[in-house]
């Protein structure tokens, strides 16, 4: 069996229903669209929601939820993702966006303790968990946290 020779099977494609052809067709003259009114017009019919005047479920429901303006947005790196360096390197926002690990400027780093590294990293971000501080110093790694 070719491509070319595929098909799809017997009664699983319907042709479009053709309107306005003829008063014979059973959807000839207005073409299923009933006589005058807003929706037999071209271009006529409600937008999304309209409820034929009564309220909208959307206005009725009450609103939930808040979004803080102020929000900050905190770029997360973690340990096994600083294997990329070399021994000894500068690990800042600079560095980490270098080399992708951070897309854009943000208004932090926090480095997180997932994974291990070998050997020592000069790190400097802005806030840093427990966990991730105790693997840098452990190898002999330095931590400046940023303010």
């Amino acid at each position: 069996m070719k491509l070319n020779e595929l098909s799809p099977p017997k009664g699983s494609r319907k042709s479009p229903k053709r309107l306005g052809r003829g008063v014979g067709s059973g959807t000839g003259k207005t073409a299923g669209r009933g006589t005058k009114g807003h929706n037999s017009r071209s271009g006529g019919g409600v937008r999304p929601g309209f409820e034929g005047g009564q309220m909208p479920i959307h206005r009725r429901l009450p609103k939930r939820g808040f979004t803080n303006i102020f929000r900050k947005q905190i770029a997360i790196v973690n340990i096994r993702d600083l294997s990329r360096f070399e021994t000894g390197s500068l690990v800042d926002e600079a560095a980490l966006i270098r080399c992708g690990l951070i897309k854009g400027r943000k208004d932090g780093i926090k480095l997180l303790g997932q994974g291990n590294i070998k050997y020592p990293l000069i790190i400097r971000v802005n806030d840093i968990s427990k966990g991730a501080r105790d693997k840098i110093e452990a190898i002999g790694g330095k931590i400046e946290v940023l303010k």
